[in-house]
């Protein structure tokens, strides 16, 4: 006889389940019958003893009315005990009307006057009467020559109400257990449908799961999170995750450098963190639109923002400051290039007047005319560097008055100006002034008599700078717009975006505790005044005549 080779056996092998939606399928289904099989266990245990209960108090009930009759103990004291007598007879019917498996009366010393069984009357019983012999009621679950049995006991007492002997009734007990197992069933049945309901459930609430996640294993799901945990904070992207509720539910590294928050700021409401304004009226999604522009400290951001399905919403940051910086310089350039052409057309023009000249004899002439020219170049560096002190702003100041000069604008500084080379930020100062200047020059550029004017003072530590030109001018209404991210009425530049210059003006001179604000000047052209406490450093010995000087051109300025 050959034995099958053990590589064609086949086993099945059964192994826990990978998905989610089966794992928590088999798990809710046996915590569904764990619970189905203990609430059975415990409903059935209480069950058993109640129904011994009921059948011992049912047996004392009948043994308390029959010994409540008085011609029964007065036919034990009277008769002998017999299998025809009186007592045997009426027990019988006592027995037959109740239900009891038997019905035995028995006198003082024990001995049977009736039992079921006739041939056991006249002897003494199997179990031990002197609980009720001695008055005593007594329920218990017994062996006796009937088998076990449900009994109650109680004494049975003549006219006078002396003890003559008792009264002992049974309930067979194995009606009392067919009546447990009777109610088995139902219950079971009961039992049977809590679990089909409960499986029901846990299959449905399994399949949601399924859906939701995609039919995915832990394993899969463990490794999705680790994936999505080194993306989020390896990109150089800002990813910033909201609930529903508008709370910071997620933010990557780069989220928090950019908008300047910490890890505290998840699960706390977006609007508490970042406080009012653009960023936050973006990243709530109160403004909508693709790659939003918005200013956060010294950062350009580029915002998108992309509601998710649970009623959140996930929005991306791309820091354009280095490519705004970029767009403005390339828009400066520009702007320097069509000046420089204009410059060398005007150039040519001023060599082919002075060739003229030379070759007319008229020499006296040419040299006035050399001189004039180079003199008014001359002059205006004198007259900026005379009154602004610091080199880097009045390098910027006099470049754009070489501008304004070819665009047909006047850029002048008012008499009241004077500041003193003691800045803080001289970057910060520049930026501020060159996007007012270009503003003003971009309004002023086209309008007769067109004039910019320019001034800077200093009131301790504290600079303020007033651009003034001769344009249209800013409508009340639109005065607190100007100063909004993304708001501008010019045409796009090359690098696509506009309304940067004069929000990132008051955001620095409110990072300085200043102030920005625009007004109608005295030329019906706009105004903005720029106040910047803290951006100058304290006098230096030796100062003493300047500071006297600019007190006095500030009063001037402020009676003007």
């Amino acid at each position: 006889m050959s034995a099958a080779p053990t590589s064609s056996r086949r086993r099945l092998r059964l192994g826990w389940p990978q998905r989610v939606f089966s794992q928590v399928l088999l798990m809710q289904l046996a915590i569904a019958t764990g619970v189905t099989v203990l609430a059975t266990g415990l409903f059935l245990a209480p069950l058993s003893a109640q129904l011994d209960d009921e059948a011992m108090r049912r047996a004392l009930a009948i043994a308390q009315t029959t010994a409540a009759q008085p011609q029964l103990a007065a036919a034990v004291t009277g008769s002998r005990p017999a299998a025809e007598g009186p007592v045997q007879a009426e027990a019988d019917r006592i027995r037959r009307s109740t239900g009891a498996e038997y019905v035995v009366i028995m006198n003082e010393r024990g001995v049977r006057w009736s039992h079921t069984d006739p041939r056991q009357i006249g002897k003494v019983v199997s179990t031990d009467p002197s609980e009720a012999l001695a008055g005593r009621e007594v329920m218990e679950i017994d062996e006796g020559t009937l088998g076990r049995s449900a009994r109650g006991k109680v004494p049975l007492r003549d006219a006078g109400g002396e003890i003559v002997g008792a009264v002992s009734v049974g309930i067979e007990y194995d009606s009392v257990r067919a009546r447990l197992l009777a109610a088995i069933p139902g219950l079971l049945a009961y039992a049977g449908g809590a679990l089909a309901v409960g499986a029901v459930a846990a299959y449905l609430i399994s399949r949601r799961l399924q859906r939701q996640t995609h039919d995915l294993a832990f394993s899969d799901i463990s490794a999705l999170l680790a994936e999505r945990e080194a993306m989020l904070h390896g990109i150089r992207e800002g990813v910033v995750a909201l609930d529903a509720a508008g709370r910071i539910r997620l933010m990557n590294d780069e989220a928090q450098r950019l908008l300047g928050l910490g890890p505290q700021a998840t699960g706390q409401p977006l609007d508490d963190v970042l406080g009012e304004g653009r960023t936050a009226d973006v990243l709530a999604g109160r403004v909508t639109g693709d790659d939003l522009l918005t200013v956060r400290g010294q950062r350009v951001l580029v915002t998108n923002r992309m509601p998710t399905d649970d009623g959140g919403a996930v929005a991306t940051l791309r820091d354009r400051t280095e490519l705004e910086r970029l767009g403005r310089e390339l828009d400066s350039t520009r702007g320097l290039i069509d000046a420089l052409r204009a410059q060398d057309h005007e150039h040519a023009n001023r060599m082919h007047t002075l060739l003229g000249l030379l070759e007319l004899g008229m020499h006296e002439e040419a040299v006035e005319f050399v001189t004039e020219v180079a003199g008014v170049h001359r002059a205006t560096a004198e007259q900026i560097t005379e009154k602004i002190h610091d080199p880097m702003l009045a390098a910027l100041l006099v470049g754009k008055a070489t501008v304004a000069a070819e665009r047909g604008v006047a850029l002048r500084l008012s008499d009241a100006t004077l500041l003193p080379d003691r800045l803080v930020d001289p970057r910060g100062l520049v930026t501020v002034v060159g996007n007012l200047v270009d503003n003003a020059l971009d309004a002023s550029a086209g309008s007769p008599d067109a004039v910019i004017e320019v001034e800077l003072r200093a009131r301790g530590r504290t600079a303020v700078l007033r651009v003034t030109d001769s344009g249209a001018g800013v409508p009340a209404e639109q005065r607190e717009l100007i100063f909004t991210e993304g708001w501008s009425t010019k045409e796009l530049p090359a690098h696509g975006k506009r309304g940067l210059g004069l929000a990132m003006v008051r955001r620095l001179a409110e990072r300085q505790g200043g102030s920005a604000r625009v007004g109608e000047g005295e030329r019906g052209g706009a105004e903005f005044t720029v106040v910047l406490p803290e951006a100058l450093t304290e006098p230096r010995p030796g100062d003493e005549e300047l500071t006297t000087t600019a007190a006095a051109l500030d009063t001037a300025g402020e009676t003007r």
